[in-house]
């Protein structure tokens, strides 16, 4: 069939018919009747929220019951365009099985059985018991969690009025294994600048399926216009491999010894940065000596990936020094050695001096930053609310119980520890929960874990679109309106130069739905603890944030995505000339052009810390970036890894009318010979199973996988009836993952070992 609008849109209409027999849920769009949509405007500029990148929108109303959704031109790194999930976000609006009312349980957790009931008892419902529990336990004994973004800070400033700590995101079980390494060695986050490299280097982060449009976009710039290598190493044929120039097929969880040869013949063969490293870097000596034993002959033992391979990328890699990238990926765990991986990786880019360098790696210039360095406020910058008075919490967090983890606190927590104090009280036992729109029950491990903490829990609220898996097992579910019903705060979106986007609402919210900022105050005024929340509006927050620009305020609206000034790279002389040129009291630039002089890091040693006393005082023997051996499989079993594709994201869309018609299932990747091995032809059906747990899916053969691993896209295979298009559709990853923390970051684990049998 030919896949342009009209068939996908059709499509979409096919999928919501296709779910019409089932049981209509109390409190769903499906139990109302919405007429048509009120449009706030002609055409609204507006923030994509089909996944965690959040990209720039122009949405408008088409017909009565349609929205079309394009990208903002204005943000010209996100190129004017949005992949599938965006353009499907309007599906969300009449998906039946939406809920637009809340929801009060009625029979036991899991079961199915809800009751309609108005926003005043849901929050007198939830008020009574969250208060009964602090009287009873401390404040300390509720969680609150959310998806990281811009809503989580209404949550958690929820949670801090409330007097708990214990506030967590996603990070750990999807992106916090770089952020904590990059924290180790920068003091920060860092960027990749994809679009100006020359050669890049990738260990399976798969850019053109789990798609971020700004970065998406830069790689495909680079490897289009510039002629730039990539270079992948991956065990399966993704498709990042497939537009690759070399793809090696390594062995999982062993990407951090070819990162540590890499940096081996980087030093060995005298091809690193001398002068960089003099400069900015702490602790060489010590890697150095550490890695010295990592050659590309020991690598290829451990990965199978050869010697000479990883010898002559080192050669070519250098040889486009500094303008090249060795990317430092996004997903969770491939091993419990995340933080060496992260740490490798990054290694292998400060070896080549390529930090603030076109291609490289580079910090955003947000305005404090970009102010200072021009000599005035050429660029605005946004205020914040300030709320006098607010307590402080008494206990200890949760995740505060091992030293190691430390950096872990302020970056979203460790989320399944969760479930650790729930079910073992540690170090103090959960007694309520307070998630929004967070799935732990698709992107935690072990599944049947997450199910035995949320029925052991005396309370549990979800703030939700759909009534996901987790939010199945809520005693009180508040319905969320989509992001096309709602307005929120100004966000900072700087890179290379400061910029600012927004949320805007679309249209107006349908059935009885409230925006998550919306619910958590109200919810804080029945809590009894309206006087952290004084503002009575999203508009008053703006203004605050604005400084009371109102102008200002109206810029950004109306264009929806404004970027400041000129892009710069401290150490890019004609970008540092042409900045200079724009700002008459700009900082005058070093002997050599260059800002190199005010590049700075937020370390104990103000350096970049290839060795950190710090790490290692946290966590001993880890202070140097080593290797250490790790089993993630029996002998009798095959690895088992998952990653993103391009239609979904890892655990909230797969029930999406439109993205649900596009892929409902995600078959298991086996190679010809292994199936061949084990009576297995392609489409069979099949079972996966190991000491965590057992699914069962069919088999997609192809040579595109080693022999010796299997593969499977997360997000399917719900166990809960309300999610009617996705349930029982595919193998759910989480109930074949094992509870393992990774040492330091606090990530959880996203490699093991399964046994296959045809079913």
């Amino acid at each position: 069939m030919k896949l342009d609008r009209r068939t996908f849109i059709k499509g979409a209409g096919a999928s919501t018919a296709g779910c019409a027999l089932a049981t209509i849920l109390p409190g769903s769009v499906g139990a109302m009747e919405p007429g048509a949509l009120n449009a706030k405007g002609e055409e609204i500029a507006s923030i994509c929220e089909m996944c965690s990148t959040r990209c720039p929108i122009s949405a408008r109303v088409v017909g009565e019951k349609a929205v079309s959704i394009l990208g903002n031109a204005k943000a010209k790194s996100f190129g004017g365009a949005v992949c599938a999930r965006g353009g499907a976000g309007h599906s969300l609006l009449y998906d039946k099985q939406r809920i637009v009312k809340p929801l009060k349980r009625t029979g036991a957790r899991g079961e199915g059985k809800w009751q309609e009931i108005e926003w005043s008892e849901a929050y007198q419902l939830i008020s009574d018991n969250l208060n009964r529990i602090k009287a009873e336990h401390g404040p300390e004994a509720v969680a609150f969690s959310s998806k990281s973004g811009s809503l989580s800070g209404h949550l958690f400033h929820l949670a801090k009025a409330f007097g708990s700590p214990n506030t967590f995101t996603h990070a750990t079980t999807c992106p916090g294994g770089y952020v904590i390494a990059a924290k180790a060695m920068f003091g920060g986050k860092i960027k990749r600048d994809l679009g100006n490299s020359k050669y890049i280097i990738n260990f399976g982060h798969n850019l053109y399926e789990g798609i971020n449009m700004s970065e998406t976009r830069g790689m495909m710039k680079a490897q289009m216009d510039k002629g730039a290598k990539l270079v992948v190493f991956e065990p399966r044929f993704s498709i990042v491999a497939d537009k690759a120039d070399e793809w090696f097929a390594i062995k999982p969880g062993t990407d951090v010894t070819v990162a540590l040869a890499l940096c081996n013949v980087l030093i060995e063969d005298n091809l690193y940065d001398k002068a960089f490293v003099a400069q900015y870097v702490e602790g060489f000596e010590e890697f150095a000596a550490e890695v010295k034993a990592y050659t590309p002959e020991w690598a290829e033992r451990i990965s199978d990936v050869p010697a000479t391979d990883i010898r002559r990328i080192a050669h070519e890699y250098a040889a486009a020094a500094p303008h090249a990238v060795v990317d430092f990926g996004h997903r969770a765990s491939f091993t419990t050695e995340e933080f060496e991986l992260r740490r490798a990786l990054y290694a292998a880019n400060v070896l080549i001096g390529n930090i603030e360098k076109k291609g490289g790696l580079y910090f955003g210039k947000k305005a404090k930053t970009y102010n200072k360095l021009a000599g005035a406020d050429v660029t605005p910058s946004l205020g914040k609310p300030g709320v006098e008075g607010m307590p402080k919490a008494t206990a200890k967090r949760i995740d505060q119980v091992d030293e190691q983890f430390a950096m872990c606190w302020s970056s979203g927590g460790i989320y399944q520890t969760v479930l650790d104090a729930t079910l073992q009280g540690v170090p103090y036992h959960l007694k309520g929960w307070v998630i929004s729109r967070s799935n732990p029950m698709q992107t935690m491990t072990d599944r049947k874990r997450v199910v035995e903490a949320l029925n052991k829990l005396d309370f549990v609220v979800a703030c939700d679109v759909y009534i996901s898996e987790t939010a199945a097992y809520a005693d009180v579910i508040l319905p969320e309106c989509t992001y096309l019903e709602r307005d929120e705060e100004i966000s900072d979106k700087s890179g290379k130069n400061p910029a600012y986007y927004v949320r805007q609402q679309v249209v107006d919210v349908l059935g009885d739905a409230k925006p998550s900022w919306q619910i958590w105050k109200e919810l804080g005024d029945a809590l009894g603890l309206g006087q952290f929340f004084p503002w009575d509006n999203m508009d008053a927050l703006q203004m605050v944030q604005v400084k009371g620009d109102a102008q200002w305020l109206n810029t950004i609206k109306t264009e929806g995505f404004v970027s400041y000034g000129v892009p710069l790279m401290l150490r890019e002389a004609k970008m540092v000339s042409k900045f200079v040129e724009s700002y008459p009291d700009a900082r005058t630039p070093d002997a050599d052009g260059t800002y190199a002089s005010a590049l700075t890091f937020k370390t104990p040693s103000g350096k970049i810390e290839l060795t950190s006393a710090k790490v290692e005082a946290m966590a001993p023997g880890r202070g140097v970036i080593r290797y250490r051996e790790v089993r993630m499989k029996k002998a009798d079993e095959l690895f088992f890894i998952q990653g993103k594709v391009a239609i979904h994201t890892n655990g909230a869309t797969h029930n999406i009318p439109m993205l649900a018609n596009l892929m409902s299932d995600n078959a298991v990747w086996i190679h010809p010979l292994t199936a061949s091995q084990l009576g297995i032809e392609d489409g069979d059906p099949i079972r996966l199973h190991n000491d965590t747990g057992s699914e069962e899916g069919h088999a997609l053969l192809t040579p595109g996988i080693r022999p010796d691993t299997v593969f499977a896209y997360m997000g399917f295979g719900s166990k809960n009836k309300e999610l009617a298009r996705a349930t029982g559709r595919g193998v759910h990853c989480g109930n074949l993952l094992p509870h393992v923390t990774s040492p330091v970051t606090g990530m959880n684990l996203h490699t093991t070992g399964v046994k296959i049998s045809k079913r």
